[in-house]
Formats: structure tokens, sequence, C-alpha cells
């Protein structure tokens, strides 16, 4: 599904020349700097609702090699987005114009994503490749768009390390056409200026020194100033709508949608055949995404509005493929024939997708799933994936905002998301330890939601090689192999993998003359240390919640006591809870280790407490038992 809410390098166009000798950028400018943008300038002027031209410019400063991919300079088009004119200049750093690009010079070429079957989806692409540094680069560039689905972005700050010289955003419109913003973080509202019949919306920023982000810090949307801007009545390819709400906009996908649920005959008697005997709404559902997942599998085709509209369901039932819109629409098809009502829902899939700003209604979603209302529940179907369980949204897709479309339009909704209970690996560890150190353990482990998406890749997707591979770096151990393995899954709402090894460890314990030195944590050590010294501007931002469980036994050899053993821990707090326990008993040491970890977000002022949470658990995890032979 073609992404239509952009956050990009907007840049300057029609600009005077201008003396680019990196002399003149402040040093503020350069403090904590790896780039400057001297000047970027989008002007976009709207000739209707279907039609608008763009004049943009970018005029970067690389101060050293960790700002190059600036100067990587990639511009798209497609047969409704046209590129007129396009040029660049490489200046020294005296300001000094020492190369210069035409179109002829840039690669013109396919976006080829790697999973598209076709796409009229193009770009042209330039690199001087300079590395004296510093240098800068200044690219200019007219487009034409036939049909407009949705503005940019302004973000006059676009990454970390990068300042702003000067940034401006311009929108020229029609007087009575409706041009929507939404500014955020502290954005600046646009200047409006009137000539003749045009309304003109001016945004403007001078001299931002650079941010940088920190680890575990908000995502960059969060700690910029930027503006959302989108239309209100728009127009492609014949097809016009309105997105001034999410209402609206809801209607306008519905419209793409109307008429493509036909199946044939063939597909309807099948539909018929597998779920007419079956009583359960829910075992329905399952059976037809069954039915999808073993029928169809997943190819982009994008050509124009195929970036939004989704191809007929006979198509997909004849060609077998279909990208996300496509297989989404079809198993709302499937569901319709069997009496069940399907719903068709936009969102933005991926682990880091930014949150939706739902009180800004435009395009905010690169992808399509497909949904069962009922009664005391949902079931969510992702229908691109050919091994996922039915009802599970997991981290692409779960635990976020989305737009469900129904014949009134589009209503929000949100996806299931995944608590620390949900998101268990529990874990029981039979393990002998021979007299020379070495361990033999029979491991059982169970993963829940989130946590079984990797078995649950290595058992139905990876190969040989990468199920070994993922085998060898399970353990946090410096030698040791797994001869035997096992895997038992189990599919729903909240799908389960159970984990069977068998696992060898050389020199486990260390052997000191009579005394051996023992970890009871074999399997799970937090690794974890935050840097103490860290002075935070940002929140401490975790999103990962999860429990993890161990039970461990370990027979050593006999006529061993204790000598030395770690204390038992209890934590409980703002940071999750951690408890420890050990015991040796008739040649065994008995080990349990409980950790329950949620989502937070964490503020600077309790960083330091962060610091200190994180090392007792490391600590605590790297302790050894000393036994030692009796006399």
């Amino acid at each position: 599904m073609r992404k239509v809410f952009y956050i990009l390098l907007l840049m300057p166009c029609g600009l005077r020349a201008q003396n680019y000798s990196t002399a003149l950028i402040p040093d503020s400018l350069k403090k904590d700097a790896r780039g400057v943008i001297r000047d970027q300038e989008m002007i976009m002027e709207i000739k209707s609702p279907g039609k608008a031209v763009w004049r943009e410019r970018h005029v970067y400063t690389v101060l050293n090699s960790n700002a190059d991919y600036l100067a990587n300079y990639r511009s798209h088009y497609d047969k409704l987005l046209s590129i007129s004119d396009i040029s660049g200049v490489l200046y020294d750093s005296l300001g000094k114009a020492v190369r210069k690009a035409k179109r002829k010079d840039m690669q013109d070429r396919t976006m080829d994503d790697g999973m598209s079957l076709a796409t009229d989806d193009r770009e042209l692409e330039h690199n001087f490749y300079c590395q004296l540094y510093p240098y800068t680069v200044d690219y200019q560039e007219n487009d034409e768009e036939d049909g407009i689905l949705g503005f940019h972005t302004w973000m006059p700050l676009v990454g970390s390390g990068i300042s702003t010289q000067h940034s401006k955003y311009v929108i020229i419109a029609p007087k009575d056409y409706l041009v929507r913003y939404l500014s955020v973080n502290g954005a600046p509202a646009p200047v409006i200026t009137e000539e003749k019949d045009k309304k003109i919306y001016t945004w403007e920023a001078w001299n931002m020194p650079a941010r940088k982000t920190e680890s575990h810090g908000p995502i960059w949307t969060e700690i910029v100033p930027y503006v959302m801007t989108a239309p209100s009545d728009f127009e492609q390819q014949g097809y016009k709508g309105n997105m001034s709400t999410w209402t609206d906009y809801g209607k306008f996908i519905q419209q793409l949608r109307t008429g493509r649920d036909l199946l044939p005959e063939n597909i309807k008697q099948q539909v018929h055949a597998l779920v007419d005997t079956i009583p359960d709404v829910h075992r329905k559902v399952y059976a037809l995404y069954r039915y999808l997942q073993q029928n169809t599998h997943y190819i982009s085709v994008q050509f124009g509005i195929g970036g939004w509209q989704p191809f007929p369901a006979d198509y997909v039932a004849n060609k077998r493929y279909g990208d996300c819109k496509a297989l989404s629409n079809y198993m709302v098809a499937l569901l319709k024939e069997a009496g069940i009502k399907g719903k068709y829902v936009e969102i933005m899939a991926e682990k880091d997708a930014p949150p939706m700003i739902d009180k800004f209604s435009c395009s905010q979603f690169n992808h399509a799933i497909s949904c069962v209302p009922l009664d005391k529940d949902t079931i969510w179907l992702e229908c691109t994936n050919q091994t996922v369980s039915p009802g599970y949204m997991g981290t692409f897709t779960g635990g976020r905002e989305a737009i469900l479309i129904d014949e009134d339009g589009g209503h929000l909704v949100r996806t299931p998301g995944y608590t620390a209970a949900d998101n268990i690996q529990c874990r029981v560890v039979q393990a002998q330890l021979a007299p020379d150190g070495d361990l033999d353990a029979a491991v059982r482990t169970r993963y829940g939601c989130i946590r079984q998406e990797l078995p649950h890749a290595m058992i139905d997707v990876w190969s040989a090689e990468d199920r070994k591979k993922y085998l060898n770096e399970l353990f946090d151990l410096p030698t040791y192999t797994v001869d035997k393995s096992h895997y038992d899954e189990y599919k729903g709402p909240h799908p389960v993998v159970d984990e069977d090894l068998h696992v060898t460890v050389s020199n486990y314990a260390s052997v000191s003359g009579k005394r051996l030195f023992i970890n009871p944590n074999v399997f799970d050590r937090n690794s974890l240390r935050l840097p103490a010294d860290s002075i935070r501007k940002y929140d401490y931002v975790d999103d990962n919640a999860f429990t993890n469980i161990d039970s461990v036994v370990i027979t050593v050899p006999s006529g061993y006591e204790v000598e030395a053993r770690p204390k038992d821990v209890a934590i409980q707090g703002d940071f999750g809870t951690f408890r420890t326990s050990l015991r040796f008993e008739n040649d065994k040491l008995i080990y349990y280790r409980f950790r329950q970890h949620s989502a937070g977000r964490y503020p600077p002022a309790e960083y330091a407490a962060l610091v200190k949470f994180y090392e007792q658990l490391y600590q605590s995890d790297n302790q050894r038992v000393v036994l030692v032979k009796k006399e």
C-alpha cells in the first residue's frame, strides 16, 4: 500500500544565487551537527482539486562522512507525478561551484521494493560522491502532479545531528480552496496572505540548532516541531473525495472499493462447502482465513490510484495473489459470501511506526488488514501472511489506531495490544553437571504472543541454515551445542510455541581444586547496563512488555556442600518486578527467577533510579554459587 503521510526532507526553490561558503554557517549551527540544511524550500501551487505544481530546492552542507547520506539525492515520479526539470550543483567549502549535474547525469530506475510484481513508481538518483569535507550540494526540481491525494509534512529539523539555517514551505491555493494544517510540538502557524484570486500559506524557520536523539528516547516526531498539511477536496483519475473528517476519508476509500467484492461462482461454492456446516462464527472465520492463507500469496502491484484502490476480488481469486489491499478486500468478500460482516481497515504497519495523529484526518497509512466485529470481541486478520495465527496482530500492526472503512465512512479503531502477561517466556531446565564442569541440559520453553514471533518464523519461514544459526545464537554462552530440537505451535489470537531443546555446554562451571563455581541462571541473564553518567534530555521510553519465568534444577556431582551463595532478591517498583530464590538440597541446585517488565515512559529525573534497577538485575544474574567438596 502506498504511503501518503510524508515526513520529507523539504527544501528550496527559485532562490537567487547565494554564497554557500561554510565559513558563513554560524557556530551555533555547527555544534553537535554532522550536516546543515542551508536552504530548504518547497512551493506547492494548487491549480484545482486534481492538479498541482511543485517547485523545490535542496541545499545541504555535509560537515563529515556521517552526513553523506544527505547528498544522495532521490526523487520519485510515476504516471501521475512528472518531473519537468531537475539539476544539481556541488560546491566546495569556499562556496565555489565545482561540478554540475543535469537529468541525463542521473540514474533513472524503477523503484523496486523486492515485493512488487509491477509498479509505475520510478526514481531519479544522483550523488556527486564528494569526500572533501565540508562540501555543499544544491538540487533544484520542478514537478507536475495530476491527481492530489495528499500534501507534504513540513519538518524543518529533519534528523538527529542536522541543523537548519533556513526552511520554508509555501502552499498557494485558490481563495475558495480549504487548505488544512496542524501544528505539532510548537511549530509555527502559517503567515496567510492573499494575491488576487490566490491565498498563500507560508511557514518559515531560521537558525535551528541540531538536536540529537537518545538511546530509548522518544521518536523524532515527538521531539521536533512540524506541520501536517492535507487537502480538503481532492481528485485523482476520475475519483473525487474529501478528507476533512475521518468519516469523509472513509467514504472515499469505500468508493474505491465499491463493486470490487464480487466472487467467481466456483469460489462461492468453495466458501459454502467450507463453512456452512460450522455452527460457530469464530470457527467459520478461522476456516475462511486458513483458506485465504492456503490459496493466495502476497505480491504488490502498484499503478496510479492502485496505491490506494484494491484489485477486485475476482482478480485475486483467478490470479491467487494480491497486495495488502487486494487480499484484505478479498477476505472481506469471502466473509460476505458466508454471511459474515467483515470490514476493511487501513493502518500504519511495522514495529516502530509513528503513532497516528487522530485529530488530523489524512492518509497516515501504509498497510491494509481486515476484521470481523462481533458482539463481545473483534477478530483481526492480517491477510498478507500465510502462516500467522488468526486474530493475532503482533508487533507488525498490534496496539495502534487505525481507520475501519464502513458504508457510512471511516471510524477510528484500535488493534489489540499485548501485555506483559501475554508476552511470556516460561522456561524449565533440568540439567546435570559433570565433574569437569560440562553441563548437559534439557530445556523446555513456552513462548507467548510477541515472544513467539521469532520461533514461529523459524518454524514456518526460515531455511534450515537460518534455523541452525538462530539456535546457535539463542543463548548468551561462550560455547554450547544444540543437538536436538522440537517445536509445537498453537495458533489463535494469543499464539504459543513450545520449544524442547537438548543443550550441552562445555566448561560451564569453573573447577578449582575442591571447589565448583556455578551460575545457577543458565539461559536468561540480563545484559543491559545503562551508562550511569548519562545526562538525559528526553524521557526514557521502553515499549517492551514481557514476563520471564525460569525454573532451573542442576544436579551436581555428589559430595559437595555450599560454601557461598548469592542472596535471594526481591524488587518491586515502577520499573518492574524481579525475584530470585536459590536452595541446595540432595545434590541439586534449585533456582527460580521471575521478571515482569511492563512498557513504560520515564522522565529524565528517574533515569538514575532506572540505571540502578538494571544494575541490580545484572549483578543478580551474574552471581555464582561456590560449592566445596566435603572432607
